[in-house]
């Protein structure tokens, strides 16, 4: 019973979404904008190591500079429950920032939490956290 309400809530939802997208009076100008949120984290790191977050925040073309949050949260894989969220430092470029160390092997996954402009993104990336080595090259 519940997937099939479900099931209709999305079907109208659908079509009252594509009833509006056929406007024969739109002029064309209106453009539809998205938030995306390109988050860079290094693939692996050394236990101790500082490594930087960083979330390059856009709408539609322009740099959102003022975000209203940017959140990174982090959790060794498989224990999501025990996670520790830091907050970005806001760059002013559309850039946002964290650092943060591991103190143990493992592979972290992590999310850049972003709202901006009325929209939330969470994309979500891992790292692979290994023993730091004595010798360096």
């Amino acid at each position: 019973m519940m997937k099939k309400l479900v099931m209709l809530v999305l079907f109208i939802s659908l079509a009252v979404l594509a009833a509006c997208g056929n406007d024969d009076n739109a002029s064309g100008d209106d453009e539809i904008k998205m938030l995306d949120v390109v988050f860079n984290v290094p693939k692996t790191a050394k236990v101790d190591e500082t490594v930087e977050l960083k979330a390059n925040v856009t709408y539609g073309d322009k740099k959102v500079k003022e975000a209203e949050e940017v959140v990174f949260e982090y959790w060794e894989k498989g224990d999501e429950d025990n996670s520790t969220k830091v907050d970005a430092k806001n760059n002013g470029d559309g850039t946002y920032t964290a650092e943060v160390a591991f103190d143990h092997e493992g592979v972290f996954e992590m999310y850049a939490h972003t709202t901006a402009e009325g929209l939330h993104m969470m994309p979500k990336k891992s790292i692979t956290v290994e023993e730091g080595s004595d010798t360096k090259n």
